[in-house]
């Protein structure tokens, strides 16, 4: 039950018929008893920068999430961003500090090393490869590097945004490996899939799968389905492996510590989900 003393977290972006939040996040907040909403609000790019500015003037406003398209822009528009927010180069969380600052993270990333590491597997002195260095694959590079792995490679096909990031990991984590342009994936413990390759029915593999080792664990971002045509070829290695469904529900924990609510597990918030 909404009511004059909810706090309002703010999802924004355009435009909004595709957001899922609001089905993840309402049914727990009225599970758990938080008097909280999460309300989408559909804001064009050309109006963003002021609306956010604005948003955060109402007195009941707790946070926001932000996606598509705004997460880069974002950045610039804030008083205080994280390291993750650093290297990403975007921000798809802000809240409102004691003082009045809008501090900002990332979470994209966090939902994949949250599922790796509660799957047993290490990340910490391992070595990962990446298909794909745009906004998904820089949060999950910037998460990877927070958790200690000692190298990371991907490649993009956009030079220019995969050059960038590499600038930014060898920033920010000078002790880590950085290598760009690699495509085999073997010898790697972590392989992901940061592109949209699986959206189309025939669309090719990221990786030649003959090349990863069943001992690898793979990851996949892609939404469209539970188990794409790259996820049961890794299956059929014998992978054990990560769906996108799973870094959409991983992550969130890590949103409603960031907000200070209290957290649940992705598995609880799964069973409650309207999705």
């Amino acid at each position: 039950m909404i009511n004059g003393n909810t706090k309002l977290i703010a999802h924004l972006g355009y435009p909004t018929h595709t957001f899922k939040a609001p089905l993840i996040y309402n049914p727990y907040f009225e599970e758990a008893g938080i008097n909280a909403a999460v309300v989408p609000m559909g804001c064009r790019a050309e109006d963003y920068p002021t609306f956010l500015k604005l948003v955060f003037k109402l007195s009941n406003i707790h946070g926001a999430l932000i996606t598509m398209p705004h997460k880069i822009v974002t950045v610039e528009l804030l008083d205080e961003v994280s390291k993750r927010v650093s290297v990403a180069g975007a921000c798809n969380a802000v809240r409102l500090g004691s003082d009045g600052r809008l501090i900002g993270d990332m979470f994209d990333g966090e939902g994949f090393v949250r599922g790796v590491l509660r799957r047993g597997r290490g990340i910490q002195g391992k070595r990962a490869i990446m298909a794909g260095a745009g906004g998904v694959g820089s949060a999950i590079a910037a998460s990877l590097a927070q958790a200690g792995i000692a190298e990371l490679a991907f490649n993009d096909a956009h030079p220019p945004m995969m050059n960038e990031l590499a600038q930014r990991l060898r920033h920010y984590y000078p002790d880590l490996t950085v290598v760009t342009g690699a495509t085999d994936p073997d010898g790697y413990d972590i392989v992901v899939n940061a592109t949209p390759l699986g959206m189309q029915d025939h669309d090719p593999l990221p990786f030649d799968v003959q090349r990863i080792s069943p001992a690898a664990f793979v990851g996949e971002v892609v939404l469209k389905q539970e188990i794409t045509p790259f996820l049961a070829a890794v299956r059929g290695r014998g992978c054990q492996f990560q769906l996108g469904l799973d870094m959409l529900f991983e992550q969130i924990p890590a949103y409603l510590e960031f907000f200070d609510f209290p957290t649940t597990t992705a598995e609880h918030l799964r069973e409650i989900a309207q999705v």
